[in-house]
């Protein structure tokens, strides 16, 4: 059966991100690339069933029903757990029989946007072997699909427990009552409206909720994890969690509006469990993104910390590899090894509050006490889908002139989107007019060598 026409997979970049697959819906990701998608992944699969959940965008049911049509088509049930954060998704992927899981969902980008996340049945993302097959199969899916007729045909099962099953995990990771503990709750618009709200206030938190009336179209509108400063200047003393339209990351703001992002809750976890005896091996595993001054806060701490490149799949990998506990990167996503195998937004809330339940302290003087960070600037250059980073010469060598202007008290990092076509340029300095200067210096570059899309 000759490939189908599919938007995405007529240029020579890799289909799959560091999130899965992602683009404009119903332009780049198609029903029909999603049919595609559930046939191939399916045809891998030795009965299944696949566990599909999704966030609140409005092409939302229209690519899941064609992700799950797909598996169906190749004799493979799916069970729908509709709206659900990622977290909860991966949760019951691991927990249930699914042979497989998926997510539908573009995470913190735009609505207009949307994407497929495939997931193992330990509820973790695929490795980059796995989808590089699944990629090598829609390019070139060979004699053609298997063709189940009748009782041999797929069906779907809607869910009918698992949103309940998915808060009692969260709840029972929570040893404290939250009762005097003061919440703003940013849910995105996204996957979190619902649980977010209702899992504190189980737990006795007092909480006020924003973004929290999803419209199919204004998820993540100046609203999540991208846009802290949303609920920092309506939290008023209380403290603020931020989540992403799929709820795998947060960002908090403590009492006193400052942002607490994914290394400021990494350094506070870290520093709590090393205490307490609950860092297993004294590691945490951090990105390259991770700020300077959480390497300096992990060292004066005595902590090891293990580094890898951008991605939650890779920060999961090398806490497998050292066996580490605690892993996550500054974006907010935050893998807690005892728990899960993934980012779940919410219960890296828990595990934060948990810090602030038991210590009695609030959490801007835990965020103080456990972090300086050095000034840190990024810039984002939007370019052709198909750009080479690595060819850029004139790019790379004002990278080197920016670095040895630094020396040893900042830093420069200049990768691809792996979600976006952007190129992402951070630069760390003591100081922030030099951060500044020298990061708008490179995006400058960056345009000129190549081209924004």
């Amino acid at each position: 059966m000759a490939a189908r026409h599919h938007q995405l997979l007529e240029s020579d970049r890799r289909l799959f991100g560091t999130d899965g697959i992602r683009g404009v819906a119903n332009t780049e990701v198609t029903p029909e690339l999603a049919l595609d998608v559930g046939r191939v992944a399916g045809s891998l699969l030795a009965e299944g069933p696949v566990l599909v959940g999704r966030d609140t965008r409005r092409s939302g049911e229209m690519l899941s029903a064609a992700l799950q049509a797909g598996f169906q088509s190749i004799g493979i049930d799916t069970t729908d757990v509709g709206v659900l954060p990622a977290g909860g998704i991966g949760y019951l992927t691991a927990e249930s029989s699914a042979e497989m899981g998926a997510i539908v969902s573009a995470s913190h980008n735009p609505a207009q946007d949307n994407g497929i996340k495939l997931l193992s049945g330990l509820g973790t993302k695929l490795s980059d072997a796995e989808e590089d097959h699944i990629e090598a199969l829609l390019r070139n899916p060979g004699p053609g699909w298997r063709i189940p007729t009748g009782s041999l045909i797929g069906t779907r099962f809607p869910s009918a427990d698992g949103y309940r099953r998915y808060l009692d995990w969260l709840a029972e990771a929570m040893p404290y009552t939250l009762r005097g503990v003061s919440l703003a709750l940013d849910c995105a618009n996204g996957a979190a409206y619902k649980a977010a709200p209702e899992l504190f206030e189980r737990l006795r938190a007092d909480v006020v909720v924003y973004a929290a009336e999803p419209d199919g179209v204004n998820i993540n509108d100046g609203c999540g994890a991208t846009h802290p400063e949303y609920i920092a200047s309506r939290a008023g003393g209380r403290i603020g969690l931020s989540f992403d339209g799929d709820a795998d990351r947060l960002i908090a703001t403590g009492e006193d509006g400052r942002v607490v992002n994914g290394d400021g809750v990494l350094a506070i976890v870290a520093r709590y469990w090393k205490k307490n005896k609950r860092l297993k091996g004294n590691k945490v595993v951090a990105t390259v993104m991770s700020n300077f001054g959480f390497r300096r806060s992990m060292e004066a701490a005595g902590i090891e910390l293990v580094e890898t490149k951008v991605g939650d799949r890779y920060v999961l990998e090398a806490m497998e590899q050292h066996k580490a506990v605690l892993g996550g990167e500054q974006s907010g996503h935050v893998i807690f090894f005892d728990r899960s195998r993934s980012g779940d937004g919410l219960l890296t809330a828990i595990r934060l509050l948990e810090v602030v339940a038991a210590t009695g302290q609030p959490l801007s003087e835990l965020a103080k006490e456990a972090l300086t960070e050095y000034p840190q600037v990024l810039r984002n250059v939007r370019v052709p889908r198909q750009s080479r980073l690595e060819e850029a010469a004139q790019l790379w060598e004002a990278v080197r002139d920016v670095e040895h202007a630094l020396g040893p008290d900042g830093r420069v990092l200049v990768r691809m989107s792996g979600t976006e076509p952007l190129v992402r340029i951070m630069v760390e300095a003591a100081l922030k007019d030099d951060a500044v200067g020298y990061a708008d210096r490179l995006a400058d570059v960056a345009r000129q060598a190549i081209g924004e899309g």
